[in-house]
């Protein structure tokens, strides 16, 4: 079979049939899938079964793959592959985390929008999470993944903002979006290993040609401005961007795998009963340099 798509919004998430992840996929098909992902910006495939190694593969053919800040720490990890970030409460032997772990606080910071890796010099370009164990229904929230459009965002500011906007850059900082939630307990080192970096604050998609806002809650501040004033213009943006009409919520189920791009969207996970075990695994694409060097 084919690559099946179907539109969730006009322009904006699409469901994707048709095909088997764990098999390899030829040029084609890639090809397919990276339109769909120009035009919808996230996809999701539903009963896929994948291995890391098969998760892994599969991003592979997409660009190099990122190894995150919690796979970059020494010490023992749960999931062999590096490339596969762990997006789950659970510790190295495969239990639950106790609440004041520190690695669950620090991940709770995904409960912020953000765009992921947005602290790194050269950022990322697609996300892959696929869900092994997901929660069962509760009062707290289902775990729920919610994602916005930031092209629609950009696209219904008044032509004055955006004239205003379109030559900003803004310092992203990783310990600014953690101190946000009050955690500020890092590793040895960490501070040093990933200084703050600057972003444009409005790029145009290469593949779609689309201007669109690169907004994150590890955007810290506008360079060349108070910082209060900088804050408060991102404040405002994000405000705009994640109204819902911008939104779209994916209620997952095990087998499902979503694939996003970092560079036109955000996202923020939703909670669930932290007492059941939520296990999602990533896969993450690196970008090949600085948005520094794009056009707005």
């Amino acid at each position: 079979m084919s690559l099946q798509i179907t539109p969730v919004h006009p322009d904006f998430v699409a469901e994707a049939a048709g095909i088997d992840l764990s098999h390899p996929t030829d040029p084609a098909t890639i090809d397919a899938i990276w339109q769909a992902i120009d035009r919808y910006a996230v996809l999701v495939f539903h009963g896929q079964r994948l291995t890391d190694a098969q998760l892994r593969d599969f991003a592979a053919r997409f660009g190099p793959l990122e190894i995150g800040r919690a796979a970059a720490r020494p010490g023992r990890r749960r999931l062999a592959i590096p490339q596969i970030g762990d997006i789950s409460n659970l510790n190295e032997d495969h239990q639950v985390r106790d609440l004041h772990d520190r690695r669950r606080l620090d991940s709770l910071g995904n409960r912020l929008w953000h765009t992921d890796a947005s602290y790194m010099p050269v950022p990322v370009v697609l996300g892959m999470l696929h869900a092994v164990t997901v929660p069962p229904p509760s009062p707290f929230g289902n775990g729920e993944t919610e994602f916005a459009d930031m092209r629609a965002a950009y696209d219904a500011l008044p032509d004055a903002t955006k004239a205003a906007i379109d030559p900003l850059v803004i310092q992203h900082d990783v310990f600014w979006s953690r101190g946000q939630i009050g955690f500020t307990e890092f590793p040895a080192g960490e501070r040093e290993q990933y200084p703050p970096s600057p972003q444009r604050l409005v790029r145009t998609h290469p593949g779609s040609k689309r201007k669109t806002l690169y907004l994150s809650a590890h955007a810290s501040h506008v360079e060349g401005w108070p910082v209060a004033d900088g804050r408060l213009l991102l404040f405002d943006l994000n405000t705009h961007a994640t109204q819902p009409a911008f939104v779209h919520s994916h209620t997952w189920r095990v087998g499902d795998v979503v694939i996003w791009d970092n560079r036109c969207t955000m996202h923020r996970g939703r909670p669930h009963d932290e007492g059941q075990a939520r296990d999602l695994r990533r896969a993450t694409t690196l970008d090949t340099g600085s948005t520094l060097e794009e056009a707005a």
